[in-house]
């Protein structure tokens, strides 16, 4: 395992606007510092996820690498390889998250990677652990659609948790014309390798990059925002079937949400899929009305590919990770930290955290030695690094 120190090192001056409606919590003057760290070099790294693995109340790392499966053990961060060569072609995403209440993670995984191809290509495995959570898992095949994408656990009724699988494409559809792809919910059966009952919870959008579990009405059961060539949605579930509420018109690629100065709730995306734009869209006062683009933060990203939002900065409300890997439209891959300064979301800071150094693929935020601060998880693909953003502030 490789574990060293990237040269670059990121300071943050930061200063706060004080004419709002609120009492503003201006941002804190001194210096905000990111210490970037390489813990590893990896082929592609698709899909990172945080997440205790072993139950010793640590955040690890998983990792979908090109052909294995991996988590990088806290503190020390070192590997362990779980799962290897499950299908001819790429792993392509994964997700992890506790769902029992036993306090280690469960994981999932898809791949069988094609970009194009939408009639047969695509898996999905749940991975059962063994005792020694260090050593290889058993893979267990449950049924999928066509160009299996993106994956999370999702809470369901009475702390149930669903594996929500969402393919890239409709099955036949060419670029975006043709059948809806279909967003999937799995349950996981008592014994693990049986057939997982399944439903369906979308089969009209196209061209569907990412998406995301959101909670934000006033039941335990989460909900997800979906971005799609139709724009981003929301689906809500109803025991099995689930309603769902258009937020934007814009094609995006990316979205995840996060809270403005002042508490208002704001997404933010990545336009289009593998685009060169990312915006703020801030929720409408009506519920039936489409949400509202407030600033594009920027226009000039090359091959947008992930967004994280969190308070980096500990100042009661959230900022906007968007990294970009430039391999489709080459280019200087790199990252950028948004910061809101209004309650509206019409003034954002822009700083750069990374130029060069990381070729996104994706990007997961946490907090990784419970320090209290907000740390930066990036898998790079054409620079081959997987590297931890320490949050300094």
């Amino acid at each position: 395992m490789c574990k060293t120190l990237l040269s670059l090192s990121v300071t943050i001056a930061v200063y706060g606007v004080c004419c709002l409606p609120f009492p503003a919590q201006a941002i804190d003057p001194s210096a905000y510092s990111w210490r970037p760290e390489t813990i590893d070099q990896i082929e592609i790294g698709y899909g990172v996820q945080l997440a205790d693995v072993d139950g010793d109340g640590k955040t690890d790392i998983v990792l979908a690498d090109k052909s294995t499966i991996q988590w990088y053990q806290s503190p020390s961060w070192t590997k362990h390889i779980i799962a290897k060569d499950l299908t001819e072609r790429d792993n392509v995403c994964v997700t992890a998250r506790d769902i029992d209440g036993d306090g280690k993670c469960e994981i999932a995984v898809g791949g069988q990677w094609n970009f194009r191809e939408s009639v047969k290509d695509g898996a999905v495995f749940y991975l059962d652990a063994p005792e020694d959570r260090t050593q290889m898992w058993k893979p267990i095949k449950l049924h999928h659609e066509p160009s299996t994408h993106r994956m999370h656990w999702v809470k369901g009724v009475g702390d149930q948790y669903h594996l929500v699988v969402k393919p890239l494409r409709g099955k036949g559809s060419v670029e975006g014309v043709g059948p809806g792809l279909k967003v999937l919910a799995y349950q996981r059966p008592e014994k693990h390798d049986a057939q997982w009952p399944y439903h369906v919870v979308s089969d009209s959008l196209h061209l569907s990059h990412n998406f995301h579990p959101v909670n934000w009405d006033d039941d335990a059961e989460e909900e997800l925002i979906i971005a799609a060539k139709e724009g981003v949605w929301h689906f809500d579930p109803k025991g099995e079937q689930w309603s769902s509420t258009q937020l934007t018109d814009a094609w995006a690629g990316e979205v995840r949400d996060g809270r403005l100065p002042g508490g208002k709730r704001f997404i933010a995306t990545v336009e289009p899929m593998h685009g060169s734009a990312s915006a703020v869209y801030v929720q409408s006062d009506s519920p039936d009305s489409q949400w509202t683009r407030a600033k594009v933060l920027d226009e000039a990203l090359k091959d947008g590919h992930a967004l994280a939002c969190a308070d980096f900065l500990g100042n009661g409300s959230d900022q906007v990770v968007v990294g970009w890997r430039a391999m489709n439209d080459p280019g200087v891959p790199g990252i950028k930290l948004f910061t809101p300064l209004d309650a509206e979301g019409s003034q954002w800071h822009e700083l750069p955290l990374s130029q060069g150094t990381v070729a996104v693929e994706d990007i997961k935020v946490g907090d990784l030695n419970g320090d209290g601060k907000v740390d930066i998880v990036a898998a790079a693909r054409q620079t081959k690094n997987l590297v931890i953003f320490w949050n300094e502030r």
